[in-house]
């Protein structure tokens, strides 16, 4: 019986080819992009699982409210002394580890090379047991001259993994550290959160002064192994007890106020973290959960739309089968056996669509992982295999595709099937549920149209923006807080100025797309305090950025009081002078309002007090000038409050400011200046256009993604509607041919068909317009900085797909109506 439902289904498809290419390739389409998309979500929700008891292990992330703004954000740094705190407090802790990601300098092969070697706790490798292909973890991190790479910084600093023993020297501050090789461990994958490719012994004299008891002071991160059984929902409601419990107080007005007063902790499950929402993880992946929902929310949709183009065109044949099934019947089939034998045709096509949509699987995700830098690993046995799950794709694609028109199709009644030809006519009720179908089609197209419109204008804008300084002509170069870079900064600043095309230069804690933050308070007299991002800049800071000044001026080696710089090592006594001749500085225009002044004008001359490395005294810091807001971060950012100091202290960045129409030429001369006058330490610099565009790839690749798919369920949707009006045009043969006897023009023919397909569109759009408002409005809300929601993608989302509707009808109307009339009225 099954072999002849399999003949038969295979001998309908090949009867009506036009039929089973469209259905086929449609379903190809939607299958290939649901798995896509699929594996894509699958990658992201993966994130540690690999990580034995990964359920017991968790990272402390800090949430903070602004008091002066009200915004919030979360974060998966913490300070260090919090890590101790949760051991002291909570039993259920097993083992903690604070990890802190040290940028260093060492020679590979002659040539320096900027590395990350990840400092942690002695228990790390018991939060984290890494399998090791050399060594083991128990004797990894000995002592702090100890260090375990992976097998591919193993490869590519010594040649082979087999290096225990082997020396490596970092450069540090104070000069050399040498390392000794104590393991190697296998490379992390991609769908992890943290990836460290040198680990070595974090010890707390590594902390500079005042870091390893303030709270307010973020470098690091700190995560904790609870005892088997522990419930880590049962610690999260302690915290804020314990926050202020163990947090330092400051001296604020003359009260004691808990450093930990605007924030929140909580413990957070090692599974969640890459989607948690918080930001600033040691690698910088930070994933978002309401992006990996969309997607599979998308990829849902777009299967939906390959089963309705099914539904749809086996209900528009049900008059070309409707004698065939009344045969069956008369001749003794029952309507189980007929529901059985188009089930099976249904699971035919669906298997023949999944094996076109494997391969377009095959080809696509290599460029896929690459756009998006992720693993997406993609294997058809094993437990990450998908054949399984396209086998149960396959089935449930077939059955849901095909139920309805099964159902539908065994119900005709023979006598009034076999008589008067019945078969030509329209069956009652088939065209409301195809006329709902192409309603939603085309609901769900308009809105991924008018998504895709929206998304691309704001990820225009976000280049466009104006970041209120000029990022065309600008060099940010990195490493110059090097240790080994000071003894030659005076120098190496002089020869940059003096190459060819610079025309100025300036050091800066604070460039394009950088991740260090620093915050710090600020006292106002008769208000409450407040906190402001606070940057150490150079002299010529702020032209060579080319900064609007709004008020005042900037800051100049002709005032003493510009200069903030502290001799030595913030000490008491070296503080207290500080605090006896105070400071000057200049605020933006975020930090103008913040601070509470009517305007830039009136923030002149105003004396405000910075909390200073040793509480409770505050530097006295006279506002000097203001400037225009600058963004150095991305439009989800907030815009920052900010306020600059100059200081001689070693400072991360040299922005170099050029005029010359060969960019290139001139990094090449930045490069070959800086290794004449500063050879170990690797030249690492960027065009701030290019850190702009780096800093908004990721968004960028998520709405080009989105973008594609959306375009493909667009696609679908055509091939559904294309077949639909071309079984419509040809079922309605007789009929035009009638028409164009009794005088009707090809014309008329046309606009008859085209408006009955054009009303389900129009009816789409009622329903399409109100929901993708709301979903981009959240989604635009997600942005500190936005284009404005107008009507323009909407209309243009139902126009285009009103002439989408209209060209693949009128092609199909019009070929029938040019027909001789003879050959419609002897049709049938």
């Amino acid at each position: 019986m099954l072999r002849n439902y399999f003949t038969t289904g295979v001998r309908a498809l090949l009867k009506n080819r036009t039929y089973a290419v469209i259905t086929v390739f449609g379903l190809a389409l939607g299958l290939a992009a649901c798995m896509l998309i699929l594996l894509f979500v699958r990658d992201q929700l993966s994130y540690d699982r690999f990580v034995p008891d990964a359920d017991q292990v968790y990272q402390l992330q800090e949430s903070y409210v602004d008091p002066d703004t009200g915004r919030t954000g979360t974060q998966q740094g913490t300070p260090y002394p919090t890590g101790p705190a949760l051991v002291k407090d909570f039993p259920q802790v097993q083992y903690a580890s604070y990890l802190w990601n040290w940028q260093s300098i060492m020679l590979v092969r002659g040539e320096p090379r900027h590395v990350t070697a990840t400092l942690v706790g002695p228990d790390f490798f018991r939060i984290f047991p890494l399998p090791f292909v050399r060594g083991t973890a128990a004797g990894a991190l000995r002592d702090r001259n100890s260090i375990a790479i992976s097998a591919t910084e193993a490869t590519t600093i010594f040649g082979t993994v087999d290096v225990l023993g082997r020396t490596m020297i970092m450069m540090t501050r104070d000069g050399q550290q040498s390392y000794r090789v104590s393991g190697v461990f296998v490379d992390l994958p991609k769908n992890a959160h943290n990836r460290p490719s040198m680990i070595a012994l974090f010890t707390p004299d590594r902390l500079q002064q005042g870091e390893g008891e303030t709270w307010n002071w973020v470098n690091g991160f700190n995560y904790v192994k609870l005892r088997e059984g522990a419930d880590a929902p049962a610690i999260n409601p302690q915290l804020a007890a314990w926050a202020l419990r163990n947090a330092p107080k400051n001296t604020v007005d003359g009260k004691l106020v808990s450093q930990a007063k605007d924030y929140t902790f909580r413990l957070t499950a090692l599974r969640d973290i890459h989607l948690s929402g918080a930001k600033y993880g040691p690698a910088g992946n930070d994933g978002d959960r309401g992006t990996v929902m969309t997607f599979a929310i998308l990829a849902i949709l777009i299967l939906v739309m390959a089963c309705v183009n099914f539904t749809n065109l086996a209900t528009a044949r049900a008059s070309q089968r409707a004698r065939e099934v009344s045969l069956r019947k008369v001749l003794g089939a029952s309507r189980k056996q007929l529901v059985a034998q188009f089930l099976t045709e249904a699971v035919i096509v669906a298997a023949l669509a999944t094996l076109i949509a494997l391969g377009f699987v095959e080809l696509t995700i290599p460029w896929l992982r690459r756009f998006l830098n992720v693993g997406m690993p993609f294997t058809y046995l094993g437990l990450d295999g998908i054949l399984l799950q396209a086998f149960g794709l396959t089935l449930a694609v077939g059955l849901l595709g095909g139920l309805y028109p099964a159902f539908y199709l065994t119900h005709f009644q023979p006598a009034q099937v076999l008589k008067a030809n019945k078969s030509a006519a329209d069956t009652a009720g088939s065209g409301r549920l195809r006329n709902v179908l192409v309603v939603g089609q085309f609901a769900v197209s308009i809105g991924l149209i008018v998504c895709t419109a929206v998304v691309y204008a704001q990820t225009r804008y976000t280049r466009s923006a104006d970041p209120g300084f000029v990022r065309s002509g600008l060099v940010q170069i990195a490493n110059m807080s090097r240790s080994q870079a000071q003894p030659s900064r005076a120098a190496l600043e002089q020869e940059v100025l003096h190459a060819a095309g610079v025309k100025s230069v300036a050091l800066t804690d604070l460039a394009m797309n950088t991740p260090s933050r620093t915050n710090n308070g600020v006292i106002i007299p008769g208000r409450p305090s407040t906190s402001l991002g606070t940057y150490r800049v150079g002299y010529g800071f702020f032209e060579t950025m080319s900064m609007r000044l709004l008020a005042g001026r900037t800051l100049s080696r002709g005032f003493a009081l510009d200069d903030a710089t502290m001799p030595d090592a913030p000490t008491r006594e070296n503080v207290q002078a500080l605090v006896s001749r105070g400071i000057n500085v200049v605020i933006n225009a975020s930090a103008v309002r913040q601070l509470g002044f009517g305007s830039p004008e009136a923030a002149i001359g105003k004396r405000i007090g910075l909390f200073s490395p040793t509480p409770p005294d505050a530097v006295p810091a006279t506002i000097v000038g203001v400037v225009a807001d600058t963004r150095f971060r991305g439009l989800r950012e907030p815009m920052d409050a900010v306020l600059y100091y100059h200081t001689e202290e070693p400072l991360q960045f040299m922005a170099v400011r050029f005029a010359d129409p060969d960019p290139a030429a001139v990094m090449r001369r930045l490069e070959a200046t800086w290794k004449r006058v500063v050879p170990n330490v690797p030249f690492e610099a960027q065009f701030a256009d290019d850190a702009a565009a780096e800093l908004y790839r990721a968004d960028e690749s998520m709405g080009a993604m989105f973008a594609g798919f959306a375009l493909l369920a667009v696609l679908i949707g055509c091939l559904g509607l294309f077949g639909l009006a071309a079984f419509t045009a040809e079922r309605r043969t007789k009929e035009i041919g009638i028409r164009k006897v009794l005088g009707a023009k090809t014309r008329d023919i046309v606009r008859l068909l085209v408006w009955q397909f054009s009303k389900p569109v129009l009816v789409a759009n009622t329903i399409a317009w109100p929901v993708a408002y709301w979903i981009m409005r959240r989604w635009l809300n997600g942005f500190d900085d936005r284009i404005a929601l107008t009507p323009v993608p909407f209309v243009l989302a139902g126009g285009l797909a009103l002439a989408i509707a209209v060209l693949t009808v009128a092609a199909h109307a019009a070929r029938v109506a040019r027909a001789k009339p003879i050959r419609a009225l002897r049709y049938e």
